[in-house]
């Protein structure tokens, strides 16, 4: 699961979701340096990407693109997801995306203090070009798979597949909507349990 997914299985606590949206940048147990609410959406953060990356239907999807982008399938699964997520976003949110994002967004400048050096890196970036909101149209995924490919000195190929996405478009939302319902189950219960 990419940013926007990460996010909205949180739940409602705004330092829930700060804690998973960072977690990426977070190793081993340095998560025990954050308060406690944030240690949870960290923890949660790694039980969904434990939980994703064995999913059958998650996993139905990345194969599909194993040949072309080998081990970078599974991070361009996770942006299709969040394409389908923010697309289809009325199916699983009364809260219109716009303003969940900008409650987002406001959460952190409000947090910041609390993020860690890379999450306060990204956020000005990720607001100016505002990623979450333009994860819902095929321009705006590419977009940040061309910057993501920049980063393996175009290497990884990623810059390409959103080709993938449109061929295969039908299967990938049909697989992404099998899983996210699931996923959801999963984090609710994984939220309590924390």
């Amino acid at each position: 699961m990419n940013f926007l997914a990460h996010i909205y299985l949180s739940g409602d606590d705004e330092l829930v979701k700060i804690g998973n949206f960072m977690a990426d940048g977070i190793r081993g147990k340095q998560f025990e340096k954050y308060p406690e609410t944030i240690q949870k959406g960290i923890l949660l953060h790694r039980a969904i990407d434990t939980y994703t990356d064995a999913h059958p239907f998650f996993r139905k999807s990345t194969k599909r693109l194993h040949e072309r982008y080998h081990h970078y399938a599974g991070v361009i699964v996770d942006i299709y997801y969040d394409h389908f997520l923010a697309k289809n976003w009325n199916n699983y949110s009364d809260e219109d995306l716009e303003v969940y994002i900008s409650r987002f967004y406001q959460s952190m400048h409000t947090h910041y203090d609390l993020l860690s050096e890379k999450a306060q890196n990204i956020l000005p970036y990720m607001e100016k070009q505002n990623w979450l909101l333009n994860y819902q149209f095929i321009e705006g995924i590419q977009q940040i798979l061309t910057q993501m490919d920049r980063r393996t000195n175009n290497k990884s190929n990623m810059r390409f597949a959103t080709e993938e996405l449109t061929s295969y478009y039908t299967d990938f939302e049909n697989e992404f909507t099998i899983f996210f319902k699931e996923i959801k189950n999963y984090s609710s219960q994984q939220l309590n349990s924390l």
